[in-house]
């Protein structure tokens, strides 16, 4: 859990049990999600939409599934941006279950997107910067740039 920035806890919900008795799949997905539109909240992205027209798509996730979760419970759901490109980021998440046991990780791929001219866009600096101050905890910049 360490090398993730930013972390919330999400309550697992009757409602996501599958047939076979545990939390189904696309509801850790879900989970995911969650802490995704979690950290673009944070760095204040969503109102770029808005107000440009430019915002960000999700171009690629994945998910490995490592244990079953069960209800009731909850689960916490660790994410970092390791990885800034000129249009693009990835993340990494971390689904963790009560007994602190990894139970999925996934893997997104973020791209800034012009909605009116329908191209990729680069990276508003202040977005830059915003996600290099929330990976940056040990007065390192440990988010590689490309």
């Amino acid at each position: 859990m360490n090398a993730h920035s930013t972390s919330m806890e999400l309550r697992i919900d009757w409602s996501e049990i599958d047939a076979f008795g545990h939390i189904n799949s696309l509801a850790i997905m879900k989970y995911v999600q969650t802490a995704r539109v979690n950290y673009l909240e944070k760095i204040g992205m969503l109102p770029l939409n808005a107000e440009t027209g430019i915002g960000p798509v999700l171009a690629s996730t994945s998910c490995q599934f490592k244990k079953q979760l069960y209800y009731p419970g909850k689960v916490l759901v660790s994410s970092v941006v390791d990885h800034i490109k000129n249009t693009s980021f990835h993340m990494n998440h971390a689904v963790f279950n009560d007994a602190h046991e990894l139970v999925a990780e996934a893997h997104d791929v973020l791209v800034i997107f012009n909605f009116s001219k329908n191209t990729k866009h680069p990276i508003p600096e202040v977005f830059r910067e915003r996600i290099q101050a929330i990976e940056n905890r040990d007065g390192e910049c440990p988010v590689p740039v490309h």
